[in-house]
């Protein structure tokens, strides 16, 4: 598939994609989640890409929403076709059990918000903006931000932006638990790498079977009912991984004072 909206490459074991709309503030089309989607279901299947890293053209807007111009020419829903994973191909996708690095360059707002919020990481720059200002349009947060935003810093916070639609800068956002840490323009993709790659020093397995694991459990009542299902063998990667060449690997490395040399097996 040939892109428009966005740009994609891989560098070894890290695949990075790029929204590419900056004269639009990177707001995501239908036609731009569309892309967004094929791109990550491709790096979902691709056991030799391990991470994946999403951020915005341009240093104004990592995304600014969705388009507003192709929300309002809709009349039906049918008129503003968003891919069954969602926003950016990332609010719905449940299914990832690789980590995603959301490369914050700007303004993250409405579905953009909603996108970085999707990801497991949140590296931003110190100009960074992140609302979900959907009732000012006479809407909500449906792509999954309501959802997400109270189970990452918790009820009132959560609350104060979702009704009021109030936006608040990187630092705060950092302070609420919502971003990793917070960067200078010049220092975010490499901030961004430095965590995959740290990323990349664990075997892949592992990092997998923890996303789900932890992923999952939140769907539970408490640390029991999760450890039960652990146990239970509802998160299969936890098997997989408990019965891996890599999980033999790291343990004769370690032994032998070596780095592990990881296969994905």
């Amino acid at each position: 598939m040939e892109y428009s909206h966005i740009s994609v490459k891989c560098e070894g074991r890290v695949f990075w994609l790029t929204i590419d709309r900056p004269a639009q503030m990177n707001a995501v089309s239908p036609a731009t989640s569309r892309e967004m989607a094929h791109a990550f279901d491709a790096f979902e299947k691709d056991g030799e890409l391990w991470v994946a890293i999403v951020t915005g053209a341009g240093d104004t807007a990592f995304c600014a929403g969705g388009d507003i111009n192709d929300m309002a020419q809709a009349k039906t829903e049918a008129d503003y076709d968003i891919p069954g994973s969602g926003y950016g191909g990332l609010t719905h996708r449940f299914s990832c059990d690789k980590p995603i690095i959301a490369a914050v360059n700007g303004l993250a707002l409405g579905g953009g918000f909603e996108i970085a919020l999707s990801c497991d990481l949140i590296i931003a720059v110190d100009t960074a903006n992140f609302g979900l200002p959907e009732p000012m349009l006479g809407t909500a947060a449906v792509a999954s931000g309501m959802h997400r935003l109270v189970r990452h810093i918790g009820l009132k916070p959560a609350m104060n932006l979702l009704l009021t639609g109030h936006s608040i800068d990187a630092q705060k956002a950092e302070a609420l638990g919502l971003v990793n840490e917070v960067v200078a323009v010049d220092q975010l993709m490499a901030t961004a790498e430095k965590y995959a790659r740290r990323i990349l020093k664990c075997a892949p397995l592992a990092v997998q079977a923890t996303k789900q694991c932890v992923m999952r459990g939140l769907e539970e009542g408490g640390v029991e009912a999760a450890m039960k299902k652990q146990l239970g063998g509802d998160y299969p990667l936890m098997d997989t991984m408990l019965k891996s060449d890599d999980l033999q690997e790291g343990l004769q490395a370690f032994l032998e004072k070596r780095k592990p040399e990881w296969r994905g097996l």
